[in-house]
């Protein structure tokens, strides 16, 4: 899930995304193995949901392409994303009947490019359990009173904020006069000397929480890493680390500049149903409600505790900031859900090497979307905003499977002394969740990948001049990369959005964790016919009218042939290094070095 500034392309391209049976059955498609099975999700009432994939036959809703080409081409690319992004595929929705389809056309498609399947027991697939907690707003409620005016605020879920909760076990979740607490950006951060949760006891209390983190409001580079959003600053590490404080519950202040995203992306990623991966207690650990709400929201309950809003944000990024009672505010509500349990699916697809096969050149792309939503449909079919149920992702992530694909047929044309990893992964959009389970149950030993590239949301600009990398100076692999598009007459520009914390909002990050080295780059924003004004104004258009929304379709107009070229880059970067028996790295003193030599260090013992 990234979101598209207007600052680069690459920083605004984000981030918040049928059950197969564990007895596969495989049939022939398209020349292409594509296995799958189904059955029936476990819902908490016992009840048979109708909300699943009767894959067994594993065919597959859309056809393959009839014929492509092993160099990577604009038409190539364009009917793999005009697929995907089908209406058919009712937004690929992870563990629904339509969205688990584009999974089995993906494998079919790994099939018939020449890929050899990698997954579970000789499948294109490795399983992954996942939970779908969907919200009864019209039934759920949360409301804030004690304030100086003696009047309650109920909130309007959606409009003025949203909520959720991790916990699986129960239907229905009360909390009743819930004190607030304002916690700063809620960091616990010992390297950094940061604590903003110090002799604080939050048992039972509510957690009010600034989006990003102290380096971003200082602007200065005296703490954390400046500018550059660090982990501390992501939504996940927040709730996480209320949870280990022990808050039953936790909200976000949502500010559009420090989390690089409106509020109709908070509101259109955070409501509905929401996938999780199975939590073996069932989420007893996580506070009972988690949630966002609009900074209009934020400030009236800062002016009913007695509070100014933007003195306390101030504060809250100086060191020794202290938490902060907010009078005589407390929060109670209802959470009343469906739970349902799934299965989703991770791609895994392999391209066995001559020499070297257990070292592995790898590529990732998320295959999911946000699915398919009731309550969108306004405006009317034809116009420029006519907005459907369907959360369609044809640029996020439609862009960079098809990419995906059109590099592994270009790498199986040809032997090489190493193999090729492609990893389709589910469930980015709700955390980059598939990407975190995988690198947790590995296919191969994760001190077998030599490197990685991950590709997501690819922007249809056209040809630029210039080619971002997300994270810049972290790698090896920056260097391959600026010799290739060198060739193509083009420069590396760092990322001129740091701030937004793009490097945690993709799946390259769960693979860096672990310590493998990950590169993350997209197209530039110079364009050749416009320069960057230009290329600023497409993104900005994307981010406006586009992301985590209905009109995120692919169109026939689109200008592809930048995208060409991004995607050439990429091909060659692995192309030097699956033929090669060089092991390019984390750059000294990078974040995940230790992790990397700890990962080659074990598997040598």
């Amino acid at each position: 899930m990234r979101s598209w500034l207007v600052t680069t392309v690459a920083a605004i391209a984000l981030a918040a995304c049928s059950q197969a049976s564990n007895d596969t059955e495989t049939t022939e498609a398209e020349g292409a193995d594509a296995n799958a099975a189904a059955e029936t999700p476990e819902t908490t009432d016992g009840a048979e949901s109708t909300e699943t994939a009767d894959t067994a036959s594993g065919d597959i809703l859309l056809p393959l392409p009839e014929e492509t080409s092993a160099e990577i081409t604009a038409d190539d690319l364009a009917v793999r994303i005009e697929t995907l992004a089908s209406d058919t595929y009712e937004g690929r929705g992870p563990g629904s009947e339509k969205g688990e389809k584009a999974a089995d056309w993906i494998a079919a498609e790994m099939g018939r490019v020449g890929l050899e399947p990698g997954g579970e027991n000789g499948s294109w697939f490795q399983t992954v359990n996942m939970v779908e907690q969907t919200l009864d707003e019209g039934a759920s409620s949360l409301t804030f009173e004690g304030g100086a005016s003696g009047e309650a605020m109920p909130m309007t879920l959606k409009e003025q904020a949203v909520m959720w909760t991790k916990r699986q076990n129960a239907n229905e979740l009360e909390f009743d006069d819930s004190d607030l607490v304002f916690v700063g950006y809620g960091v616990v951060a010992p390297e950094y000397d940061w604590n903003d949760y110090a002799d604080l006891d939050v048992e039972g209390k509510t957690v009010v929480i600034l989006v990003n983190d102290p380096g971003f409001a200082r602007g200065t580079d005296d703490l954390f890493k400046g500018k550059a959003m660090t982990y501390y600053g992501r939504w996940t590490y927040k709730y996480e680390e209320a949870a280990r404080q022990g808050a039953t519950g936790a909200i976000i202040v949502h500010e559009t500049a420090p989390a690089a995203y409106g509020w109709d992306v908070v509101k259109n990623s955070w409501s509905g149903a929401q996938a999780d991966l199975v939590r073996p207690n069932g989420g007893a650990d996580r506070a009972m409600y988690e949630g966002w709400v609009t900074l209009d929201v934020a400030k009236k309950l800062f002016e009913e505790a007695g509070l100014d809003f933007e003195a306390q944000k101030q504060a809250a990024k100086e060191p020794g900031f202290t938490a902060v009672d907010m009078g005589d505010l407390t929060a109670s509500g209802k959470l009343v859900q469906s739970i349902t349990k799934m299965e989703s699916r991770n791609v895994v697809g392999v391209l066995p090497g001559t020499e070297t096969p257990d070292e592995y050149m790898l590529y990732t792309a998320h295959w999911d979307h946000l699915g398919k939503k009731s309550g969108e449909k306004t405006g009317a079919a034809g116009e420029d905003f006519y907005r459907d149920d369907i959360f369609n992702g044809a640029v996020d992530n439609a862009t960079g499977v098809a990419a995906m694909l059109d590099i592994a047929e270009a790498m199986a044309t040809e032997e090489h002394p190493r193999s090729g990893l492609f990893v389709s992964v589910t469930l980015e959009e709700s955390g980059l969740l598939g990407s975190k389970y995988y690198a947790e149950n590995p296919t191969v030993p994760l001190s077998d990948i030599v490197a990685g590239v991950n590709m997501d949301a690819l922007l249809p600009v056209g040809r630029t001049k210039d080619m971002v990398v997300i994270g810049y100076g972290a790698s090896e692999l920056e260097g391959i990369l600026e010799s290739k598009i060198e060739a193509q007459d083009r420069t590396i520009k760092p990322d001129t959005k740091p701030e937004a914390g793009y490097f945690y909002r993709s799946d390259h990050i769960s693979f860096a964790k672990k310590g493998v080295p990950m590169l993350y780059a997209d197209g530039g924003v110079d364009k050749r016919d416009g320069g960057e004004a230009a290329g600023m104004a497409m993104a900005e258009a994307y981010t406006v009218q586009r992301y985590h929304k209905p009109m995120d379709e692919y169109s026939d107009d689109w200008d592809l042939s930048g995208m060409v070229e991004d995607v050439q880059a990429l091909y060659q970067v692995g192309l030097e290094i699956i033929n090669s028996d060089e092991w390019p790295t984390w750059y000294e003193g990078n974040e995940f070095e230790a992790a990397r030599k700890e990962s080659l260090a074990n598997s040598e013992d």
